[in-house]
């Protein structure tokens, strides 16, 4: 193995070089296992001696496997305790991708930044059923090393799009699906009362500042989660938790 192989696996950190290959890197089993499942390109397998004995089954896979000390796993990946297996996975060809019409509950992440954030809402995304996420181009990076670890391979399970969010609330708007945004103010909504539907969006915005004042001009409503208790305000994340739940209740 040629230590550029190593260099670039560690350059991959950085959103530059992530732009430059085309790809990510993915750090611990189950990640990998997620990638392989879905049928992802797996440019390069990396791993240790030890892990490669552990799951001997994906050495007879097609893909180039490189087999590492656990000073270079260390070296290429993010984390503190690197679980001895990475893999270098091709980014989804469609990430930029706005499609023809609008189908199912879409998650849209206007300027968000904090990885964990992220990365729990797309994983929640996920687990309530919602078809896709919308980063807008000031949003954090969906690919970064911290966001692919939060998000634990929900990744795989639905769809990852970046672009202008006023043209994707137009896309749901002409043809008539709500679009939501969250903010506190005189004409918002509480979201019990909103009657669920199958086909909308929901905006979260910045952690300290909400949402942009042109994204919030564009929704169909806003909505707020009244509290009982004496905390000013939610987490972004656990906010969105809340609403994409109560939101996506299917249809009966």
């Amino acid at each position: 193995m040629h230590n550029q192989h190593v260099k670039d696996w560690k350059k991959l950190q950085t959103k530059k070089q992530r732009k430059k290959t085309n790809t990510y890197l993915l750090d611990g089993w189950h990640l990998v296992e997620e990638a392989i499942n879905a049928g992802n390109q797996i440019v390069a397998l990396i791993a240790t001696e030890e892990q490669l004995a552990l799951h001997d089954d994906i050495v007879t896979r097609e893909f180039p496997i490189y087999e590492v000390t656990n000073e270079i796993m260390a070296t290429i990946t993010d984390t503190v305790s690197p679980q001895g297996i990475a893999a270098e996975v091709e980014l989804p060809g469609d990430r930029f991708t706005k499609p023809e019409t609008s189908h199912g509950a879409w998650l849209f992440l206007d300027r968000v930044q904090d990885p964990g954030n992220i990365g729990t809402m797309i994983r929640t995304a996920d687990a309530a059923g919602f078809a896709g996420v919308v980063a807008s181009q000031k949003t954090a990076d969906l690919f970064s090393p911290k966001i692919v670890r939060a998000m634990q391979g929900s990744q795989f399970h639905l769809h990852l799009r970046q672009g202008d969010l006023v043209d994707w609330i137009t896309l749901f708007k002409t043809e008539g699906h709500p679009v939501y945004g969250t903010q506190l103010n005189p004409q918002a909504l509480n979201f019990r009362e909103v009657t669920p539907v199958e086909d909308f969006a929901l905006i979260m915005g910045n952690e300290g500042h909400g949402m942009d004042a042109t994204t919030l001009n564009e929704t169909t409503a806003n909505l707020y989660i009244p509290m009982n208790g004496q905390a000013e305000s939610l987490n972004v994340a656990i906010s969105a938790g809340i609403l994409m739940f109560q939101l996506n209740q299917k249809i009966k």
